[in-house]
């Protein structure tokens, strides 16, 4: 079986200890690809170098998490501009980017400008775009709608959402990243995921946070997607052989 990760942090200094042996046993458990979103212009040194390491394994997106749209926003969007259309580094996608109102809602409006504008770079380069979502799935679903963009395409990373607003995403042209929440006993997704065909589904860890059960609450590690899938095949009475190839496939459709 092969995974793809679309979703995971593991050049943070969580894995500084051990970061090949994290890799490596991600790879030897058939994570084969694992995508990495930005986060500002602090993570994009340790991140490019990760990829660096492993160029067949790790694979780099770009863009500015809401939760890092402060007062100097507009000079981290000039750095993400020039790191996506200037640099001679490839990316993947644009992201991690949207909306955050669970934190803090200080710079909401700050937030909505630096989403829109980077729905547009991505759509510009055709490039997935990568949606943090949290406390605003539906605010982010109005702001693409608001847009038209018929071109823009991505995912809404670690969905947790209602079937009402997967159906809305789908129909937007996104896929549904399903993570370790799915095994959360309260987490909600146990209700949606059988309703959800896996032609709409991708997966992801998002490490090192949010480590599925029986892990939760220790570190997140790539490794850890075939418990995601396996819990997936559960909801969907199927096989984890076609949870892993339908998801990996789609990977494949949205970074080429």
């Amino acid at each position: 079986m092969q995974f793809t990760d679309t979703h995971t942090h593991l050049y943070l200094p969580e894995f500084d200890a051990d970061q090949n042996e994290v890799i490596n046993r991600a790879v030897s458990n058939g994570v084969t690809k694992m995508y990495l979103p930005n986060i500002d212009s602090t993570s994009i040194k340790a991140m490019n170098k990760l990829t660096q390491s492993f160029p067949e394994n790790c694979f780099p997106m770009m863009g500015l998490h809401p939760c890092s749209v402060k007062e100097n926003f507009e000079e981290e969007l000039n750095i993400v501009e020039h790191e996506l259309f200037h640099s001679s580094k490839k990316y993947f996608g644009v992201g991690e980017c949207g909306l955050d109102l669970y934190w803090d809602k200080t710079f909401i409006k700050e937030q909505k400008i630096a989403f829109i504008r980077q729905l547009h770079w991505s759509v510009e380069l055709s490039l997935p775009f990568i949606i943090h979502s949290r406390d605003a799935t539906d605010e982010c679903i109005e702001l693409i709608e608001s847009e038209n963009l018929k071109s823009a395409f991505g995912i809404f990373h670690c969905f947790s959402g209602t079937i009402e607003q997967a159906k809305k995403i789908i129909d937007l042209g996104f896929y549904l990243s399903i993570g370790g929440v799915v095994t959360f006993k309260n987490g909600g997704l146990d209700k949606v995921v059988p309703q959800l065909s896996l032609n709409n589904l991708v997966l992801e860890t998002d490490s090192p946070y949010l480590a599925p059960v029986p892990h939760r609450g220790k570190r997140n590690e790539s490794s850890y997607i075939n418990i995601i899938a396996s819990k997936v095949a559960a909801l969907k009475n199927c096989t984890i052989d076609e949870v892993a190839n339908t998801t990996t496939e789609n990977a494949k459709k949205l970074f080429g």
